[in-house]
């Protein structure tokens, strides 16, 4: 088959800036290229990465675009002007799959069935796809949304999860001690990140974790990175000035990411974002190096973190969200938390990279083959 793929407008492919979809799509890219099929990867162009190469089998194609902008209005008029670009590049395919937001409005036939990779829980925008062959949902929860929005209309909707970003190269095991809380992601509030740090400066201080437990947190904190801005983060910090909090910055090197994640025993991911998240893919990432994952009781975690069994969720709906995150936070660090660690590593094999390939191509074939005909 031939498969474009045209990447969101924000960050370059291979991901050296970033971005959690650009990255598990650059490695299907690559997976898919691997087993014979023609690949495009279409994003933006950064000084750091030609505007054209081949590298393992995919053609890439980087166009101009911009850093993420605040507003909304102003995040989608960037994405249209950056699809135009991408559709002018574009070569005609099979599929095209896509996450922008004017690609499924805009993309000619010539271009491919159009996919849509539904990497957000959907906002009203599903009803105006009336083009594309599938929406394809990252969770059961954003394939429960979508199919709301198209009025109960199933028949174009799959759910196929995301795979690990990376192929473990070392065994989960054996685990660091207790002692270091992890969490990786964007720094913004609509990530929980205020509620974490309350959370763990209360529970260090009242003795419910290991004295020499800290909290290391990793993200991007400026607004173009997708952080909830320099000025916000400065203040934030200000008001937990601990010895035991630390900030590392961005991480965008998987080697280095997943060296953090093996030093961790608990990966805290607090958000608040019920309206957004789709399926985040750090607490993913965690589990496979066996560290057992805090979330909180959003439906987006519910298809691969059963709460006790292989990780815990608190209710962040409640009216002391920071104490009930604290508490699972001491409960995960405890020897009874921590003995999850091998079923939450089982990701490894549920959410291998080979197997969600398969169930892409095997959804890729069923569009493309009427067009065979």
């Amino acid at each position: 088959m031939n498969i474009t793929i045209i990447q969101g407008a924000f960050f370059p492919v291979p991901p050296v800036r970033g971005g959690a979809v650009h990255k598990l799509w650059h490695l299907l890219g690559n997976e898919f290229a691997r087993r014979g099929h023609t690949v495009t990867s279409i994003s933006r162009a950064v000084p750091e990465l030609p505007q054209t190469e081949v590298v393992d089998g995919v053609r890439h194609l980087r166009v101009a675009s911009y850093d993420q902008p605040a507003g909304g209005l102003a995040i989608k008029f960037r994405d249209l002007c950056y699809t135009r670009r991408a559709l002018r590049v574009a070569p005609p395919a099979d599929i095209l799959v896509t996450n922008t937001f004017f690609s499924p409005l805009l993309a000619p036939a010539r271009l491919g069935r159009i996919y849509i990779s539904v990497e957000r829980m959907p906002k009203g925008q599903m009803r105006l796809y009336r083009r594309a062959a599938r929406l394809r949902a990252c969770s059961q929860a954003v394939g429960d949304a979508v199919v709301r929005e198209l009025h109960g209309d199933a028949s174009r909707v799959s759910v196929v999860p995301n795979p690990l970003p990376f192929i473990p190269d070392r065994p989960a095991f054996p685990r660091t001690p207790a002692d270091r809380i992890l969490y990786v992601g964007r720094i913004h509030p609509a990530k929980g990140v205020p509620l974490l740090l309350e959370a763990f400066s209360r529970a260090k201080d009242s003795g419910a974790l290991p004295p020499a437990c800290q909290l290391v947190l990793v993200g991007p904190a400026d607004s173009g990175r997708g952080g909830g801005g320099e000025a916000w983060w400065t203040a934030e910090r200000a008001r937990h000035t601990r010895a035991d909090i630390e900030w590392l910055g961005p991480v965008y090197d998987a080697a280095a990411l997943n060296e953090h994640y093996r030093n961790a025993a608990v990966l805290a991911y607090p958000t608040l974002d019920e309206a957004g998240e789709a399926m985040p893919v750090a607490p993913l990432e965690a589990m496979a190096w066996g560290c057992v994952p805090v979330v909180s009781d959003l439906a987006c975690f519910r298809d691969y973190l059963v709460h006790q069994q292989n990780g815990y969720t608190f209710d962040h709906r409640s009216a002391d969200p920071a104490g009930a995150l604290a508490a699972a936070l001491s409960l995960a660090c405890s020897p009874a938390g921590q003995s999850l660690a091998p079923a939450a590593a089982r990701v490894r094999e549920t959410h291998a990279l080979t197997t969600i390939a398969d169930r892409f191509l095997q959804d890729f074939e069923a569009l493309a083959r009427p067009s065979r005909r």
